[in-house]
């Protein structure tokens, strides 16, 4: 099929790639517009633009639907609009452009978690599986009918970023297979079933971490904001990266702390929760690089007292 395809992001790139490699004809690849990246802030295109320009493909670049974007779109005579992670609402216009509109990619099962982090969501909220959809694209927040969907387990330790990763991969395949089946008349679209949780993007204050809270909701809570906007606990006023922790795996042999309490046992760290302690892996203090938390502990004098907040 002649198709337009949406999306800005890494998570986006491997859908890019699978529809090429099954033999579709990309009409046009729309993306958001180049953002400043890294502490230089230099301007750079988005993964998926990279990749388009890579495979020789024609690029418009818009992070909302203008008259302009609408009437080019328009004029690509495309079959289907496929969308994943784009990052845009996509308005009606636009949406009638395609003769067969628009299908999205979606990172879970819908109606649960409707909205920009789904993935995250799901970890955050301690989920064991969560799963992808791709439905008909409507107006409405992911409220679209549902042509086909696919289960996926999250694993214990999994981040929101392992997770994304691997649903990226999944989902390449998932979309290429339904794509195709789209082409051949073998879909049809069933309206969404339940009532509808959300998902939304992400913020700063999602980073704080209740260390009061019991373990398997801290630690969800801390795979769920990795990597970003990243797990930030505070320690004399100054940012502590959470980047990893681990839950043990003999509580008998760890020490009671109050939560937000540090104390080693050997060479690991453990630190306190509403419940049993958390292992502490690997933290970044301000300013500085990734380290074991041992390490950086063990470079603080007042290691015996520390209480994060």
């Amino acid at each position: 099929m002649r198709l337009v395809f949406a999306g800005t992001p890494t998570t986006a790139v491997p859908s890019l790639e699978a529809l090429v490699d099954a033999g579709h004809e990309i009409a046009a690849v729309l993306t958001r517009d180049d953002a400043k990246v890294g502490r230089s802030r230099v301007l750079t295109p988005s993964p998926v633009a990279a990749r388009a320009d890579e495979l020789g493909l024609r690029v418009i670049k818009s992070n909302r639907m203008s008259t302009e974007v609408t009437n080019e779109i328009s004029n690509l005579d495309a079959e289907l609009g496929v969308i994943v992670a784009y990052g845009a609402l996509v308005d009606e216009a636009t949406l009638e452009a395609p003769s067969r509109g628009w299908v999205n990619l979606h990172f879970s099962l819908l109606p649960d978690l409707r909205g920009a982090a789904p993935a995250q969501r799901a970890v955050m909220r301690g989920d064991k599986k969560t799963g992808m959809t791709i439905f008909q694209l409507t107006a409405g927040l992911d409220e679209g009918p549902i042509f086909a969907t696919r289960t996926s387990p999250i694993g214990d330790d999994e981040t929101s970023g392992d997770l994304l990763a691997r649903l990226a991969i999944e989902g390449a395949e998932f979309l290429s297979e339904t794509v195709r089946a789209l082409g051949a008349g073998e879909l049809t679209a069933a309206a969404q079933t339940g009532a509808p949780t959300f998902a939304p993007k992400l913020g700063k204050r999602d980073s704080a971490i209740d260390w009061s809270a019991p373990s398997d909701v801290v630690a969800a809570h801390i795979r769920g904001v990795t990597p970003e906007p990243g797990a930030v606990a505070q320690v004399d006023g100054q940012p502590l990266r959470i980047l990893r922790i681990a839950r043990p795996t003999d509580l008998s042999s760890t020490p009671e702390l109050t939560p937000g309490q540090l104390a080693t046992a050997g060479r690991d760290v453990f630190i306190g929760t509403g419940t049993s302690p958390l292992q502490l892996i690997t933290v970044q203090p301000a300013g500085k690089k990734p380290m074991p938390a041992g390490d950086w502990l063990r470079g603080r004098r007042d290691a015996e007292t520390l209480v994060l907040a």
